[in-house]
């Protein structure tokens, strides 16, 4: 009897694999951080065959900790960073240049020649003109790439997000393996139109993209195919979500009007909307949130953030005030506030809801009695505020109050910070007890696939709270940072001319 379903949890910085059981108890863990390659300013890329050596790697190892066999799992799933590109050769699998990562800039020069087309994109996408999709990093690699576009034309050439790759591979690849992608990250490439869950032939004319590239859309809970590497052979391939939205599955966020707050590398806002697409006119994404089988799918309004976690590992890895991520709260914990110091993280222009693609990133307030933990401290607060612009924008978009935020991702570890967000956003966080909700959501989709999990109510009889924070701060303070904050974001705006 197969007691556990796996997921592969492909993030930004590492590659994980979680192995639950019924209960979304974790049973087993591995993980392993890929190299971030920086080769000019704002350029930011992943080796495609690193990412896929830690994927087996992963699997192995945590299959290893509990000395299971295919025969344990009744099925996997896959979960993956968005938006990040990768094209790779038909016959022999080989990806035809790095991985251009969701955070990567380079695009930025196509902005202005696809303008005029924005709000027709914008209707069909639900997502505004920017280097952050897919769309714009395909046409880059097919402009910049020699040869790369008649191979593309000639049928040559595959793309895919990292679960489109990792998909193919797994299922054998260049024998036979299966080039899908489910309707969440087809959302993210600004080539899939939101109502017909469909690649648009009119965006792929826009973009001088081939459709012969692109992989089949999916649901996200679906039989895909079966793994055919060894540890894992035979097993189903039965879930593949978009980063965001498997934690919003994960987070059983499954009714309209429930929201989820992802705190990774960057920060990820989802409010499910139901059965409709709500556009945003408050800086917003319109996305799919998921598609369970043969149901129709659900969509979300999505606040995107590009640099939370990130600069946490910035002060850490480019300016050495502290030895781990962790130490950050600690430092913060010295001093009883900012000190007067804001920190813009604008190191990718600015995300939701300001899609400021010049904007830079500002430290505001400095004076001699700033020090390194104010710095600290304004580096999570950072966090906070840009979270509250998110859910000030939701609220007035979906026209509902997000009175509880459901929250996962690492860096909800922090103390100082859950208890600032509270704080800042005047609403109550809730901290489910298992925490990787990413990848959890996989599991819950590739379980209701393969018949682990019944039904939606077993999977919301899955999810209870560990803690909550409740705000402390007493108005007038709130609003004087928020006030704060708000002058130092303009400082950052049209750095880049």
């Amino acid at each position: 009897m197969s007691n556990y379903i796996g997921a592969i949890d492909q993030g930004t910085t590492s590659t994980r694999f979680i192995v639950f059981d019924r209960s979304g108890r974790i049973v087993a863990s591995a993980q392993k951080e890929h190299e971030q390659i920086y080769p000019r300013p704002g350029w930011v890329e992943h080796d495609a065959e690193e990412i896929w050596r830690r994927t087996l790697q992963v699997i192995e190892e945590a299959m290893a900790e509990r000395a299971l066999r295919a025969k344990d799992f009744a099925g996997i799933g896959i979960t993956n960073q968005r938006e990040t590109t990768v094209l790779w050769d038909r016959k022999t699998g080989a990806p035809v240049a790095n991985a251009i990562v969701w955070q990567d800039t380079r695009t930025e020069q196509y902005l202005a020649q696809f303008a005029a087309s924005e709000d027709s994109v914008r209707r069909k996408t639900g997502l505004p003109l920017s280097t952050y999709f897919s769309s714009l990093k395909i046409r880059w690699l097919l402009d910049n790439v020699a040869g790369l576009r008649s191979r593309a034309a000639s049928g040559d050439i595959l793309f895919g997000t990292v679960d489109t790759f990792l998909a193919w591979r797994l299922t054998g690849g260049a024998h036979g393996g299966t080039h899908i992608t489910d309707v969440t990250n087809g959302s993210r490439t600004q080539l899939l139109n939101l109502r017909t869950c469909a690649w648009d032939d009119e965006l792929l004319q826009t973009f001088d993209i081939p459709r012969q590239i692109l992989p089949q859309i999916c649901p996200s809970s679906k039989q895909y195919g079966t793994v055919c590497f060894k540890v894992l052979d035979g097993v189903p391939l039965a879930g593949v979500l978009g980063d965001q939205q498997a934690a919003l599955v994960g987070q059983t966020c499954f009714r309209r009007g429930e929201a989820k707050n992802t705190y990774g590398t960057g920060c990820f806002l989802l409010l499910n909307t139901g059965t409709e697409p709500v556009l945003s006119k408050h800086g917003l994404l319109t996305t799919i949130a998921y598609q369970l089988g043969k149901e129709p799918p659900r969509y979300a309004l999505e606040g995107s953030v590009a640099i939370t976690g990130a600069l946490v590992q910035w002060m850490r890895d480019n300016l050495g005030l502290i030895q781990s991520s962790a130490d950050i709260e600690t430092l913060a914990r010295t001093v009883n506030d900012n000190g007067g110091v804001y920190f813009v993280p604008a190191f990718s222009g600015l995300f939701a809801p300001y899609w400021k693609a010049n904007a830079r990133g500002v430290i505001a307030g400095l004076t001699r009695y700033a020090n390194k933990s104010h710095l600290a401290r304004a580096v999570l607060e950072a966090t906070a505020f840009q979270t509250r612009e998110v859910v000030e924008a939701m609220e007035q978009d979906s026209g509902k109050l997000v009175d509880t935020v459901r929250v996962d991702g690492g860096m909800v570890a922090n103390d100082l910070l859950m208890q600032f967000q509270a704080d800042i956003l005047n609403r109550e966080i809730v901290l489910p007890r298992v925490r990787e909700t990413t990848a959890l959501g996989a599991a819950f989709a590739a379980g209701l696939a393969v018949g682990f999990f019944k039904d939606l109510d077993e999977l919301r009889a899955t999810w209870s709270i560990d803690r909550r924070w409740n705000p402390q701060m007493d108005s007038s303070t709130r609003e004087n940072l928020y006030s704060n904050w708000k002058k130092a974001v303009t400082r950052s705006m049209d750095w880049i001319e």
